[in-house]
């Protein structure tokens, strides 16, 4: 018995079923699935790649502090300042307005046939042909992740108390080994609580990019819909999708916390 059957049966049971129209998230099962894989996809390197521009741009923002001797100035203008600029735009713009920005005004500049800035030619032409609203999404959502987390990894530096750097600098650790050795690990027990629901948020996010036409599951009910003229069914299924989702991330971010308290607690 295939699930057309199965759900003919199970209306004729139950009278209020009849109402409800699964067959059409059967037929299109596998558009729901490639789009939950790619929702997967942008949402995981979005974050990890996001986290390595937070920690950066979160210790560029501090980076004045470093000395006060010849460098504090050129620090501040070239590192400080622009993270700063980067984090004020990505915070204080809506990320749908830069799914936007980038996909049509970013992206055709760096990425033309004929004169773009970092690709050109033939590749440019495939790379926007078959990959140009992955590419867009991608660096949209990532961009907007590393501005939050750089506050995250900004606030959870600055949390660590005073006595932990000029004890690390009375051992004769430089400023690079404080952070890398001392600082950053234990910054992180409190960072990652924030971290998982950024994490969380992005996932959520995700579902911006299927403005652009990248086929992830917002796209998949879209389309659905457009094609049966039906919208309970297929956006009740990708938010159902979406919350177990959500949870799962939500039970292993709790699950991460839990280890880090039994290892020590979260100072």
């Amino acid at each position: 018995m295939d699930f057309n059957q199965f759900w003919d049966q199970a209306q004729h049971a139950v009278p209020p079923l009849s109402h409800v129209n699964l067959q059409m998230i059967w037929e299109y099962r596998q558009m729901f699935i490639d789009g939950a894989k790619m929702t997967l996809l942008i949402t995981v390197v979005a974050v990890v790649v996001g986290t390595l521009i937070g920690l950066f741009t979160g210790m560029a923002r501090l980076s004045s502090n470093v000395t006060q001797g010849p460098w504090k100035w050129p620090l501040r203008v070239f590192a400080r300042w622009p993270a700063t600029a980067y984090v004020t735009f990505f915070r204080g713009t809506p990320l749908f307005v830069q799914i936007l920005l980038i996909h049509f005004a970013v992206m055709p500049l760096l990425v033309h046939p004929e004169d773009g800035l970092l690709i050109s030619g033939d590749l440019a032409a495939t790379l926007r042909q078959d990959y140009g609203a992955f590419m867009s999404g991608l660096v949209a959502l990532t961009l907007n992740a590393g501005a939050y987390i750089t506050e995250i990894f900004r606030a959870g530096i600055q949390s660590i108390a005073r006595g932990q750097t000029e004890a690390s600098r009375s051992l004769g650790m430089n400023y690079w080994q404080t952070m890398r050795f001392v600082v950053v690990p234990q910054a992180f027990r409190r960072m990652l609580p924030p971290l998982g629901n950024e994490a969380i948020m992005l996932l959520k996010d995700s579902s911006l990019v299927s403005a652009i036409g990248l086929t992830e599951m917002a796209y998949a009910a879209r389309t659905v819909a457009g094609v049966y003229s039906r919208f309970w069914e297929p956006y009740i299924t990708i938010s159902i999708v979406y919350l177990a989702l959500t949870m799962v991330m939500a039970a292993g971010v709790h699950k991460l916390e839990r280890s880090f308290h039994a290892k020590g607690g979260i100072q």
